[in-house]
């Protein structure tokens, strides 16, 4: 499930505010993965009720899916291109266009609707293959 934010400056401080405002609408039970630093990183866990999980450094297989996301997001902002020209609306549909494209890694189903499953279960078992 990809949740793009908007950020009207780059620094610790903004992105942290960005992650709380947009994650604000998931049940406090559910994980919620951010790439912050130490401080923040607490900081989005107390305010969200919900675990962070950060990858070890110079460990790129534990990143696999932020690497096919990231390729995914290349077919809407190529790099190089400068995401503060993109309005929020924008990154929204972006965001809504891939959360709704099936995925053969999750047997031709998307992302949203597994989401969905998920957040609708009273246990996560149901989302197992």
């Amino acid at each position: 499930m990809v949740r793009l934010v908007h950020l009207p400056r780059s620094d610790a401080d903004s992105l942290h505010a960005a992650l709380v405002a947009r994650m604000r609408d998931l049940p406090p039970n559910a994980d919620a993965v951010h790439h912050l630093g130490p401080g923040h990183r607490v900081a989005t866990t107390d305010k969200l009720g919900a675990p962070v999980y950060f990858c070890d450094s110079r460990s790129p297989w534990q990143r696999g899916t932020n690497k096919n996301t990231n390729g995914l997001l290349r077919d809407y902002f190529p790099k190089g291109v400068s995401l503060a020209n993109h309005p929020p609306t924008h990154l929204l549909a972006v965001e809504h266009e891939l959360n709704r494209r099936p995925r053969k890694v999750l047997q031709d189903r998307c992302p949203a609707e597994l989401f969905t499953a998920l957040l609708a279960s009273k246990s996560p078992s149901v989302l197992r293959r």
